[in-house]
């Protein structure tokens, strides 16, 4: 079955840098593009940060990560990436992978990212 497994999250002082990963299985990976959402706490919705063609043309929708989060692939790993430069504290949230077969929206479980001093 799709699989969606994100990792990397953690605690970080403002201005530093994680870089946030989420292994896909049980689908032909590189056949399909991926995103990366994020939930601020206090009941927000999720917020698209990005996303990255099945070709690998990326691009960040989220006007306030544009410049600092960088989106990859590695197709050979199943892998797709969220490089996060320059955190703030409203980067703080819970960062989830998504893939999409027809209409149906496949989630990973989140992994939690909290910027604070």
């Amino acid at each position: 079955q799709v699989q969606l497994v994100e990792s990397g999250g953690g605690s970080v002082q403002p201005g530093g840098s994680l870089r946030l990963s989420c292994a896909a299985s049980g689908f032909f990976f590189k056949a399909f593009d991926m995103s990366w959402y994020r939930q601020a706490p206090g009941g927000k919705e999720r917020e698209l940060v990005g996303y990255i063609t099945e070709s690998g043309v990326a691009t960040t929708t989220a006007d306030s990560v544009k410049g600092r989060f960088t989106i990859s692939r590695d197709n050979d790993k199943n892998t797709v990436y969220l490089q996060m430069n320059s955190l703030k504290p409203e980067d703080t949230a819970v960062y989830f992978c998504k893939t999409r077969f027809g209409f149906t929206d496949y989630w990973g479980q989140g992994t939690q990212v909290t910027v604070s001093s």
